[in-house]
């Protein structure tokens, strides 16, 4: 029996050691390469230095901004569960938007917003809850949960007992507070792990790349589907990179890397057609903003995340209209909105998940002006901030936004925005969230 159990044990050290030096080469490989020809054929330089924000305590507003949004996780915490609901007031959750509240918990204790005993007790009952959620065929997180029964449901929130599949860009994302967790407060191991224990990551992983699941055109289960395109699908492998699982080819750029030209600055897009993989190619600000606040980014992902940005700038410097664009929740019907730099071959592109346009609901985004201000010190992120910081509910939190159009605030208030906002902020006073060895 002893025999065994050391056998097991080294086999999950091993696992771990394994993992570990995977992400080393790739870092390594990544660092070394020369910026000429950094990515296959395609060519592109640094034009000019990146203006990274130092580290520094948060100003007494910043803090009551950090506050303003642990707000809303307190109005939407279901006692019972640990979980909190996605957009508020309505009792339903994902896995990305469960995420955002790990995240933000993590952030409120590290800025002192929530004691360490409520960050624990908070902790415990969410990773308990996760450990025992029903899975897709037992195997990995639905999509959507109802946060106050646990059952797996559909967008609507209404039950689906068998569930309507599973999300790996979604499943990458949690597993970024999973490693924070490892890493950092060491005394959540064991909950963490036994949350890893009772889902089956392995089964959304095959040849290197991510697959979701969904309910299959013919018969009544499921079929695994290509998920995540540039931006996305590096971001939601990284975490998985540090756990040993074989993402190499999700975390490359190259095979599907296209660059193009808006507003004066050359941007990272995915070429894979969405009329014939049936999955749009979306460039956002959140991908990038998360991978530099939680990762630190890495030689590729730093200068695309600053291009990204720069092309806002750019746009408000073209059009005097303040850009900080990313997929968020809107007060109105479609009530979601991708808001993009580039997407199906537009720039400036507006659509619903359905790919209908949706100009007239083109926003300001809180959470991308947040996150754009803790990475970059620039006269721009300054005036991004100046005018989000207004954008708030004493009572309820961040609202996702301000629409262009008229100027009137995007009331949704989310589990995503508040998240972000407190990661944000947590950087700027911290840097990198994901830094091994320091809390």
């Amino acid at each position: 029996m002893e025999f065994k159990k050391a056998l097991v044990n080294a086999r999950h050290h091993f696992v771990f050691i394994a993992g570990l030096v995977t992400a080393l080469i790739v870092a390594f490989t990544i660092e070394t390469r020369d910026y000429g020809q950094v990515l296959g054929n395609i060519t592109f330089e640094v034009s000019e230095p990146i203006p990274l924000r130092e580290n520094r305590i948060l100003t007494e507003q910043e803090y009551l901004w950090a506050k303003t949004a642990w707000q809303y996780f307190e109005n939407n915490y279901q006692d019972n569960t640990g979980l909190v609901n996605s957009v508020d007031g309505y009792p339903s959750t994902t896995m990305w938007d469960t995420a955002s509240y790990l995240m933000g918990l993590i952030s409120a204790e590290k800025l002192n917003v929530v004691s360490h005993a409520e960050f624990t007790l908070r902790m415990e009952k969410v990773l308990n809850t996760l450990a025992r959620i029903p899975l897709i065929e037992g195997q990995l997180p639905n999509k959507a949960y109802n946060t106050q029964t646990l059952e797996m449901v559909d967008y609507a929130n209404q039950p689906v007992p068998k569930g309507i599949g599973w999300s790996a860009i979604d499943i990458g994302r949690i597993l970024v507070p999973f490693n924070i967790l490892i890493w950092q407060y060491p005394e959540f191991n064991k909950p963490v792990n036994n949350v890893l224990n009772h889902w089956n990551v392995t089964e959304m992983i095959d040849k290197g790349y991510l697959y979701g699941s969904r309910p299959a055109v013919k018969g009544d289960g499921f079929e695994l589907v290509q998920e995540g395109r540039i931006g996305y699908e590096e971001y939601a492998s990284k975490a998985l990179s540090l756990m040993g699982r074989d993402v190499f080819n999700a975390m490359k750029y190259i095979d599907y890397l296209d660059l193009v030209e808006i507003d004066g600055v050359e941007i990272p897009t995915d070429k894979r057609d969405p009329a014939k993989y049936h999955a749009h190619n979306y460039v956002v600000s959140e991908s990038y903003i998360l991978d530099s606040l939680e990762f630190g980014a890495d030689s590729i992902s730093k200068i695309f995340a600053f291009r990204v940005y720069k092309a806002q700038e750019n746009r408000y410097e073209r059009t005097g209209i303040l850009t900080a664009v990313s997929e968020d929740n809107v007060d109105e019907a479609p009530y979601f909105v991708y808001n993009t730099v580039f997407s199906d071959g537009k720039e400036w592109n507006a659509i619903s998940d359905q790919g209908d346009d949706a100009s007239h609901l083109k926003t300001l985004s809180t959470k991308a002006a947040f996150g754009w201000y803790a990475l970059y010190d620039t006269p721009y992120t300054s005036l991004l901030i100046e005018d989000a910081k207004a954008l708030y509910s004493k009572e309820k939190g961040w609202y996702s936004g301000r629409y262009e159009s008229d100027g009137r605030t995007n009331k949704a208030i989310t589990a995503n925005t508040n998240g972000i906002v407190l990661e944000s902020l947590a950087y700027v006073q911290d840097g990198t969230l994901l830094s091994v060895g320091v809390k």
